[in-house]
Formats: C-alpha cells, structure tokens, sequence
C-alpha cells in the first residue's frame, strides 16, 4: 500500500472545517511517515451532510408528532439535541421510566414548573421555549 504524501492530503472545505481540522498520517520528501493537518475531504463531507440531513428529517418529524399530539415537545427536544432518553436521564436526574412517561402529551401537560425546569436545563432552554419548541442559538 502506497502512503499519502504530505502535500496531497486532502483540503477540501466543509462545514466543520473552520471549526476543527483532522489529523492524517502522510509521508514527507525523504519517505518518512509525519502528521498533517486535514480541512476536509469531499467524501467524508458527502458523509456528513447525508447524516445531518436524515437528522434534519427526524427532528420535523418530532416537531410534526408534537403538534398532533402523540408527543410531548420533549420529543422535539431530545431529537434536536440529539440526546436518547438514558442520554436525557443523565442529564434530568429523572428514571428512564419517568421520561417515556413525559413523552406523552398527557402527562407532560401536568408536569410541574420544577420538573419542567430540569428538562428546560438539560436543552439548554427555557420552559417558555419548550412549550413552544422555540430555539435559540447562540
């Protein structure tokens, strides 16, 4: 197997390329293996903006189950923070359990401010803006 040289490891631009860089193995002038630093690579960004995509597609589905009533916005939540709800229990201090209960409208509707105020914290919200399933980021 042939290694990459060092001035053809791949830079291509993607979305996490001004935020974070990857380190990749490559061969410099005289054949010894070194690090360079990688922006991206078109592969790998094709990847990426296929698996942000069906991410994109489940948190409208959330959103779209909240507002037919077979869920609670914490639903929404969870998706967009893409958290799962052993995730969401580490973070609420609340049992497994007790959150697939709040994930029905019914339930969730009687939560109290307080408990509602954990879950606020845990998506980094406030109660307002998750009764409403507004986001705002930063």
């Amino acid at each position: 197997m042939l290694a990459m040289k060092k001035d053809e490891i791949p830079q291509d631009l993607s979305a996490l390329g001004k935020i974070t860089k990857e380190v990749c193995y490559a061969t410099d002038s005289f054949g010894k293996y070194t690090t360079e630093l990688s922006s991206g690579w078109d592969v790998k960004i094709e990847a990426l903006n296929t698996a942000w995509g069906d991410i994109e597609k489940r948190i409208a589905a959330a959103k779209q189950k909240v507002l037919n009533n077979e869920a609670s916005p914490i639903y929404f939540f969870m998706e967009y923070r893409l958290m799962d709800v052993s995730i969401l229990a580490d973070y609420t201090g609340f049992w497994q359990w007790q959150i697939k209960r709040h994930l029905k409208p019914s339930v969730y509707k009687g939560l109290s401010d307080k408990k509602l105020q954990k879950y606020a914290e845990a998506f980094n919200t406030t109660i307002s803006d998750l009764k409403s399933m507004t986001v705002h980021e930063n």
